[in-house]
């Protein structure tokens, strides 16, 4: 942020300070106008009828109000009274004239809001310095005012921007599959937008390209690279790469997405290649949490398996090499590819982290229940001590006939 956004209390205030006097005596009105006339900085308006006092404040806008307390038609008090509910004026500083030094008049006048309390008539130098004082403030405090709603408003501009651009990302999420492959999943954004994106889609008649990746980062800016990456691989852009193996793809991401290029972010991904007619994944990960492959023989089921690689993210170090692994795919075996922001949440009893064998815990729990994705959301979602999540939330169940 630039620093001459900031208001300086060392500065003079930018509204000019306007007094509003209210009293029925004429020759008072005259010679507080001689106090300050002469004064370039204040601006000086006359209120005679008591009754017109709330219009006229509501038409002039005053950075104080002088008035007195003893008038025709109306208690001094009692319009000190009607100053402090009109929203116009709710805050504008009162200095209450009186003509003799009252104690119990002062406390009741104080207790009803006004801010200051003189002896009419003041002396000019007292009286012009109460004015400036109570006025500064008042101007402080509306410039503060004035700050907090700009900065509210631009609050909400960026808020707006962050959902539409969370819609847009979720917009280009692939549609649910049904056999060989059955696909469902859950992508919550956080508040301030991550970098979470996935997509999973037949290369071939043989072969199923699945992946997740996460962007360091928040914002738009995490946003729009993450849908780049995907773009390169939904469209297989990578020039000269076999993109049925994953460790030559995440090789290739890693040169084409230097950190230094990019905004000095990099990501995370989990790569995967099924071979239908094989029944077999072939896969590699550049630090990313690993895929939990479950399978199931009948009713029962066997530990859950990590599915990952050793592997640093992509974009950090130029000319990594990432290696590849592969795993047999029984039939009705499920695999979870998730980001890690949803298993690294605190917990709301204890204060801790959430460890990653818990949350294979929920996934197992889910198997045996025969539960879907909505059954492991509602269970993450009662161990989160946050309302919201701190990071992007995605997860997507593959499910091989």
């Amino acid at each position: 942020m630039n620093k001459k956004t900031f208001i300086s209390l060392s500065q003079p205030p930018s509204k000019k300070i306007t007094v509003l006097l209210i009293d029925d005596q004429a020759i008072v009105a005259e010679a507080i106008q001689s106090m300050i006339g002469a004064e370039k900085d204040i601006d000086f308006y006359y209120c005679s009828e008591p009754t017109q006092a709330l219009r006229k404040a509501t038409e002039v806008a005053p950075t104080v109000i002088l008035q007195d307390l003893v008038m025709p038609e109306i208690d001094g008090l009692m319009l000190v009274k009607y100053f402090r509910a009109n929203p116009a004026t709710s805050q504008v500083p009162m200095i209450v004239l009186s003509s003799k030094e009252d104690p119990k008049v002062k406390a009741e006048a104080f207790a009803l809001g006004a801010n200051d309390y003189m002896v009419k008539l003041p002396d000019k130098v007292e009286l012009l310095a109460r004015i400036r004082y109570h006025s500064s403030n008042y101007i402080r405090l509306l410039e503060r005012d004035e700050a907090y709603a700009r900065l509210e408003e631009s609050r909400n501009l960026l808020n707006a921007e962050l959902a539409e651009a969370a819609q847009y990302v979720r917009s280009l999420l692939p549609k649910c599959l049904e056999n060989p492959v059955r696909t469902s999943w859950e992508f919550i954004p956080s508040i301030g937008l991550g970098g979470d994106a996935f997509g999973y889609y037949w290369l071939d008649e043989d072969h199923f390209v699945m992946y997740l990746l996460d962007v360091c980062g928040h914002g738009i800016g995490a946003a729009l690279l993450s849908i780049s990456i995907m773009n390169v691989l939904q469209y297989q852009s990578l020039a000269n790469i076999d993109f049925c193996n994953p460790a030559t793809v995440l090789q290739s991401l890693n040169e084409t997405f230097q950190m230094e290029k990019h905004n000095n972010m990099f990501f995370t991904i989990w790569y995967g290649i099924y071979s239908k007619s094989k029944r077999e994944l072939l896969y590699a990960s550049g630090g990313h949490p690993p895929g939990i492959l479950i399978v199931r023989s009948g009713d029962h089921m066997e530990d859950p398996i990590e599915i990952k690689t050793p592997g640093i993210v992509i974009g950090g170090i130029p000319d990594v090499y990432y290696q590849n692994a592969v795993c047999p795919i029984q039939p009705n075996s499920v695999l979870y590819v998730f980001s890690d922001g949803i298993y690294e949440i605190v917990k709301s009893e204890g204060g801790e982290m959430m460890r990653l064998e818990e949350f294979v815990k929920i996934l197992c729990e889910a198997e045996q229940k025969k539960k879907g994705l909505e059954y492991i959301m509602s269970k993450i979602r009662s161990i989160n001590k946050e309302e919201n999540f701190i990071d992007d939330v995605s997860i997507v169940k593959f499910v091989f006939s």
